[in-house]
Protein backbone atom coordinates (compact mmCIF):
# COMPACT_ATOMS: atom_id res chain seq x y z
CA UNK A 1 0.00 0.00 0.00
CA UNK A 2 0.98 3.32 -1.22
CA UNK A 3 -0.29 6.19 0.61
CA UNK A 4 1.22 10.38 -0.06
CA UNK A 5 0.64 12.76 2.51
CA UNK A 6 -0.08 16.63 1.39
CA UNK A 7 -0.96 19.30 3.07
CA UNK A 8 -1.92 23.29 2.87
CA UNK A 9 -2.17 23.39 -0.97
CA UNK A 10 -3.96 26.69 -0.69
CA UNK A 11 -5.28 26.69 -4.70
CA UNK A 12 -7.79 28.83 -5.57
CA UNK A 13 -9.27 27.33 -8.47
CA UNK A 14 -10.65 23.71 -9.42
CA UNK A 15 -7.25 22.94 -10.72
CA UNK A 16 -4.19 21.15 -9.29
CA UNK A 17 -0.72 21.62 -11.16
CA UNK A 18 0.26 19.04 -13.45
CA UNK A 19 3.30 18.47 -11.31
CA UNK A 20 1.51 17.54 -8.58
CA UNK A 21 -1.39 15.62 -10.37
CA UNK A 22 1.64 13.55 -12.11
CA UNK A 23 3.05 12.52 -8.69
CA UNK A 24 -0.61 11.82 -7.03
CA UNK A 25 -1.45 9.27 -9.97
CA UNK A 26 1.47 6.72 -8.46
CA UNK A 27 -0.03 6.44 -4.74
CA UNK A 28 -3.13 3.68 -3.95
CA UNK A 29 -4.54 6.32 -1.09
CA UNK A 30 -3.82 10.25 -1.12
CA UNK A 31 -4.01 12.46 2.32
CA UNK A 32 -4.78 15.55 2.37
CA UNK A 33 -4.16 17.13 6.06
CA UNK A 34 -6.71 20.33 5.44
CA UNK A 35 -6.27 24.22 3.89
CA UNK A 36 -7.62 23.47 0.33
CA UNK A 37 -8.65 26.98 0.31
CA UNK A 38 -11.48 26.25 -2.21
CA UNK A 39 -14.14 24.12 -2.80
CA UNK A 40 -12.99 23.67 -6.53
CA UNK A 41 -9.98 22.63 -5.28
CA UNK A 42 -11.44 20.17 -2.98
CA UNK A 43 -13.62 18.68 -5.83
CA UNK A 44 -10.12 18.28 -7.59
CA UNK A 45 -8.86 15.90 -5.37
CA UNK A 46 -11.94 14.24 -4.70
CA UNK A 47 -12.42 13.94 -8.42
CA UNK A 48 -9.55 11.38 -7.96
CA UNK A 49 -11.12 9.24 -6.28
CA UNK A 50 -8.57 8.03 -3.55
CA UNK A 51 -8.77 10.97 -1.17
CA UNK A 52 -8.84 10.69 2.44
CA UNK A 53 -9.33 14.38 3.87
CA UNK A 54 -10.29 16.95 7.04
CA UNK A 55 -10.88 20.48 6.50
CA UNK A 56 -7.99 23.27 7.79
CA UNK A 57 -8.59 26.96 9.34
CA UNK A 58 -8.52 28.15 5.72
CA UNK A 59 -10.79 26.09 3.95
CA UNK A 60 -14.12 27.89 2.65
CA UNK A 61 -17.23 27.00 4.51
CA UNK A 62 -18.60 24.50 1.91
CA UNK A 63 -15.54 22.35 2.89
CA UNK A 64 -15.73 22.57 6.58
CA UNK A 65 -19.57 21.53 6.20
CA UNK A 66 -18.19 18.43 3.76
CA UNK A 67 -15.16 17.33 5.66
CA UNK A 68 -14.94 16.51 9.10
CA UNK A 69 -12.09 18.07 11.87
CA UNK A 70 -10.56 14.99 12.39
CA UNK A 71 -10.54 11.36 10.29
CA UNK A 72 -9.29 8.19 11.56
CA UNK A 73 -8.48 5.16 8.78
CA UNK A 74 -7.06 1.88 8.43
CA UNK A 75 -4.80 0.72 5.48
CA UNK A 76 -3.62 -2.94 6.09
CA UNK A 77 -4.03 -3.14 9.51
CA UNK A 78 -2.46 0.11 10.47
CA UNK A 79 -4.53 2.64 11.72
CA UNK A 80 -4.14 6.34 10.53
CA UNK A 81 -5.68 9.38 11.95
CA UNK A 82 -5.70 13.04 10.31
CA UNK A 83 -6.21 16.16 11.82
CA UNK A 84 -5.43 19.69 10.50
CA UNK A 85 -3.95 22.03 13.14
CA UNK A 86 -2.16 19.49 15.55
CA UNK A 87 0.07 21.78 16.70
CA UNK A 88 1.76 24.88 16.04
CA UNK A 89 5.59 24.34 16.43
CA UNK A 90 7.48 22.11 14.24
CA UNK A 91 9.65 21.86 17.43
CA UNK A 92 7.79 20.66 20.39
CA UNK A 93 5.37 17.40 19.16
CA UNK A 94 4.68 16.70 22.58
CA UNK A 95 0.86 17.31 21.91
CA UNK A 96 0.47 15.98 18.59
CA UNK A 97 1.54 12.38 20.50
CA UNK A 98 -0.88 12.75 23.37
CA UNK A 99 -3.46 13.46 20.57
CA UNK A 100 -2.35 10.15 18.56
CA UNK A 101 -2.94 8.20 21.61
CA UNK A 102 -6.10 9.84 22.18
CA UNK A 103 -7.31 8.96 18.76
CA UNK A 104 -5.50 5.60 18.80
CA UNK A 105 -3.62 5.64 15.60
CA UNK A 106 -0.63 4.24 15.19
CA UNK A 107 -0.12 7.40 12.44
CA UNK A 108 -1.25 10.41 13.14
CA UNK A 109 -0.52 13.02 9.72
CA UNK A 110 -1.20 17.05 10.10
CA UNK A 111 -0.93 19.96 8.41
CA UNK A 112 -0.83 23.43 8.92
CA UNK A 113 2.69 24.30 9.16
CA UNK A 114 3.62 24.04 5.48
CA UNK A 115 6.99 22.38 6.74
CA UNK A 116 8.09 18.84 6.56
CA UNK A 117 8.75 16.75 9.42
CA UNK A 118 8.42 13.04 10.22
CA UNK A 119 8.88 12.05 13.91
CA UNK A 120 8.60 8.35 15.19
CA UNK A 121 8.19 7.32 18.64
CA UNK A 122 5.46 5.14 19.93
CA UNK A 123 3.78 6.66 17.08
CA UNK A 124 4.82 8.30 13.56
CA UNK A 125 4.30 11.71 13.47
CA UNK A 126 4.14 13.28 9.99
CA UNK A 127 3.61 16.71 8.82
CA UNK A 128 3.88 16.82 5.21
CA UNK A 129 5.09 20.42 4.53
CA UNK A 130 2.97 21.53 1.39
CA UNK A 131 3.67 20.79 -2.34
CA UNK A 132 2.33 24.22 -3.37
CA UNK A 133 3.20 26.72 -0.62
CA UNK A 134 5.93 25.56 1.68
CA UNK A 135 7.28 27.35 4.34
CA UNK A 136 11.04 27.40 5.24
CA UNK A 137 11.12 24.26 2.31
CA UNK A 138 11.38 22.96 -0.67
CA UNK A 139 7.64 22.17 -1.93
CA UNK A 140 7.15 18.41 -0.82
CA UNK A 141 5.02 15.29 0.36
CA UNK A 142 5.32 12.42 2.45
CA UNK A 143 5.24 8.92 1.06
CA UNK A 144 4.16 6.13 3.87
CA UNK A 145 4.81 2.60 2.22
CA UNK A 146 3.28 -0.21 4.23
CA UNK A 147 4.36 -3.99 3.46
CA UNK A 148 3.26 -6.87 5.62
CA UNK A 149 2.18 -4.17 8.84
CA UNK A 150 5.74 -2.63 8.26
CA UNK A 151 5.63 1.04 7.88
CA UNK A 152 8.20 3.26 5.68
CA UNK A 153 8.04 6.66 5.26
CA UNK A 154 10.20 9.44 3.45
CA UNK A 155 10.05 12.92 2.43
CA UNK A 156 10.06 13.32 -1.21
CA UNK A 157 10.71 16.46 -2.81
CA UNK A 158 7.79 17.91 -5.26
CA UNK A 159 8.43 20.37 -8.16
CA UNK A 160 7.34 23.70 -7.63
CA UNK A 161 8.17 26.98 -6.15
CA UNK A 162 9.98 26.89 -2.95
CA UNK A 163 9.47 29.45 -0.29
CA UNK A 164 10.91 32.81 -0.74
CA UNK A 165 13.20 32.71 2.38
CA UNK A 166 15.10 29.08 0.46
CA UNK A 167 15.16 30.78 -2.46
CA UNK A 168 16.80 33.99 -0.87
CA UNK A 169 19.31 31.79 1.34
CA UNK A 170 20.20 29.67 -2.04
CA UNK A 171 21.32 32.88 -3.89
CA UNK A 172 23.42 34.14 -0.70
CA UNK A 173 25.28 30.54 -1.02
CA UNK A 174 25.58 31.37 -4.85
CA UNK A 175 26.82 34.91 -4.17
CA UNK A 176 24.09 36.57 -6.13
Amino acid sequence: MRIIAISDTHIETGVIPKYLADVLAGYDIIVHAGDFTSYECYEAFEAIGKLKAVHGNVDDALIKQVLPEKVIFEAEGIKIGIVHEGALSINDTTALRYLAMEMEVDILIYGHLHRPLIEKSDVLLICPGSPTKPRMSDPCAVEIEIIDGKVSSKIIEITGQSCDYIEYSRKLAEGK
